[in-house]
């Protein structure tokens, strides 16, 4: 088989396509969520520790790097930030010293209430492209392709 007859193959090989275009689609939501984000002074990553802290109380400033998918050394720079705004707090573990949790303040939960009501719509919008039904097969599929995925790490 020659060279560009193996091209030709791939290029029409299903798997490849489908990185392709799932590629291309989660680079353009990414874009229109992350400017939802901006127009409110945060970018996606404190939007996101605020996020987790928000939804699920304190956290440990160990545990927020994997629960968001950062890096440690990024998270102490991401909370030195978002404490400065007056929007989360650092509180000391009583039991062991070397624990620091986070914790969403007043200010930062009044501004993530002022902001998912819009946010919200805004990801309803970018997903009317499908069907609830056809959502729910994307959900159910993606979520197969990405375990799937995480098994060939091990």
């Amino acid at each position: 088989m020659s060279e560009q007859e193996q091209y030709d193959t791939k290029k029409q090989d299903p798997s490849l396509k489908l990185f392709v275009v799932l590629s291309k689609a989660q680079r353009a939501i990414s874009d229109l969520v992350k400017d939802d984000i901006k127009k409110h002074g945060l970018n996606p990553t404190e939007f996101g520790v605020l996020e987790l802290l928000y939804h699920q109380g304190e956290q440990p400033l160990q545990k927020i790097g994997e629960k968001i998918l950062l890096a440690s050394g990024s998270i102490t720079y991401v909370v030195d930030k978002l404490e400065k705004k007056q929007y989360l707090e650092r509180i000391p573990c009583p039991s062991d010293r070397r624990i620091t949790y986070a914790g969403i303040t007043e200010k930062g939960k009044d501004l993530l209430n002022g902001i998912f009501p819009d946010h919200w719509k805004q990801i309803e919008k970018i997903t009317d492209g499908l069907s609830e039904q056809e959502k729910r097969q994307a959900i159910d599929l993606l979520k197969k392709l990405g375990t799937h995925a995480d098994q060939q790490k091990q």
